[in-house]
């Protein structure tokens, strides 16, 4: 698949954008992209199945508007995963991944400066890459900037170009990633968040993406006072889509997960009805269905052996049965939002039932983290909000890649919900986190 889909994108033809692109690993023109004779550790995507922590060359300021931030937290998302299986499109090796971290800026280039972004300042990163300047931007819808991603086929597929991400593939623009020691942020002025000094990166750092996306989720699809809600997939998107549509005042959670010690987790951090079989199980404790489904789950893992064919030959990128799961749970025109990630076609989905039953599906789009983080920064501050909750281990950037695949396997041993990945550069652990351990 990544073969054909570079090959595509020659065919339908690159794009522009306002910040270099294409630059997912400043070794691929050392000369030009890195700082002469400066190493930095970071893990990189080698082939389907395969990643790999290495030594490559440090980043260096490309563009006026450009900040090098000296990373001191980062993490591995759901997402993720995504890549490692060669599910996204436009992967190469050598690519730098990881789209959510935080840390210090080292240097700043002058228009940055000029802009407010201060040497030496604490900030976390929003995974998108934003420009601050076009109509979406301005309107806070900072995941849709026009400015950022060249990517032909995304517009080809999509119609419309989204934006640029850190890590994670040239089809978001072909940016490095963070889970390295340094980063490059384009447009740091307007990408990188000030953390205060109450706010330690285990905290701040999943401003970054994770209570974003999973706070837009809720916002998106319109939770109310009252409703009853139930979401596919108790991962740390689920887990905190429990817990603000809690916030939002819905009467009853359902969180749906065939991991029982993912669903153990949520039930001890979030007040929740809990169930592992579906449409049945939800009529019959919410008769009639409920009002709002959210897929935090996504498509690319088939639960039966049609989709299973389906997607191994390439004739769909995702699977559609959770989205029919949600169609056939939900009550007559009831709300089904999607915020996990989908890459392109998908198969037999159940478009008569959504038709007939007016059912809203709400694509709810990667979450403008610019529109959210300064609200949910305040819920942190207030103690609203514990992001620590779905925190699990502490490790060392040398071991992200073992990290990677016990993720991956979800073993009730592990019981890998969420990382925080240390640098060279990280402060010292904050209280009532995990401690440092190996993978």
């Amino acid at each position: 698949m990544q073969t054909a889909s570079l090959v595509a994108e020659k065919i339908v033809g690159h794009g522009q954008s306002a910040a270099t692109a294409d630059v997912s690993n400043p070794s691929q023109d050392a000369s030009k992209y890195g700082e002469e004779g400066e190493k930095m550790l970071a893990l990189i995507w080698q082939r389907k199945g395969k990643v790999d922590v290495v030594e490559t060359v440090k980043p260096k300021i490309i563009d006026p508007r450009d900040v090098i931030v000296k990373v001191t937290g980062s993490t591995i998302c759901g997402s993720d995963l995504h890549l490692l299986h060669g599910a996204i499109m436009q992967l190469k090796t050598g690519d730098i991944l990881g789209h959510e971290f935080c840390g210090v800026i080292e240097s700043a280039g002058p228009a940055a400066q000029s802009n407010g972004a201060q040497v030496g300042q604490r900030v976390v990163a929003s995974f998108q890459i934003a420009c601050g300047d076009c109509t979406y931007c301005k309107e806070g819808l900072s995941s849709m900037c026009s400015m950022t991603n060249p990517s032909g086929l995304t517009s080809a597929l999509w119609g419309k170009q989204t934006a640029g991400f850190f890590g994670y593939s040239h089809m978001t623009g072909g940016y490095a990633g963070g889970q390295a020691e340094y980063v490059r942020v384009p447009f740091g002025d307007v990408n990188l968040l000030p953390l205060p000094d109450d706010v330690p990166d285990e905290k701040g750092l999943f401003l970054s993406d994770v209570l974003c996306t999973a706070y837009h989720s809720i916002v998106d699809t319109g939770v109310e006072k009252q409703n009853t809600v139930a979401i596919w997939g108790a991962g740390p998107i689920g887990l905190f889509a429990a817990f603000f549509a809690v916030q939002k005042g819905a009467q009853r959670v359902f969180v749906i997960d065939n991991v029982q010690w993912r669903l153990d987790w949520a039930k001890h951090k979030v007040p929740l009805s809990m169930g592992q079989t579906v449409t049945k199980v939800l009529h019959e404790r919410v008769p009639g269905g409920v009002d709002v489904c959210i897929d935090a789950a996504g498509g690319e893992y088939a639960q039966s052996w049609g989709h299973s064919i389906e997607l191994a030959v390439g004739a769909e990128t995702d699977t559609s049965e959770t989205i029919n799961e949600m169609i056939t749970s939900v009550r007559h025109f009831g709300r089904c939002g999607i915020i996990a990630a989908y890459a392109g076609f998908t198969n037999h989905l159940n478009i008569g039932a959504l038709m007939e039953r007016g059912i809203r599906l709400v694509g709810n789009g990667q979450a403008p983290v610019h529109k959210y983080w300064k609200e949910l920064l305040e819920q942190i501050r207030n103690g609203t909000l514990d992001p620590t909750i779905m925190l699990s281990h502490r490790i060392k950037i040398e071991d992200t890649a073992k990290a990677y695949y016990k993720f991956e396997a979800r073993r009730p041993e592990d019981r890998m919900m969420k990382v925080f990945i240390e640098t060279k550069n990280s402060f010292e652990k904050a209280q009532n986190t995990p401690i440092l351990s190996q993978v």
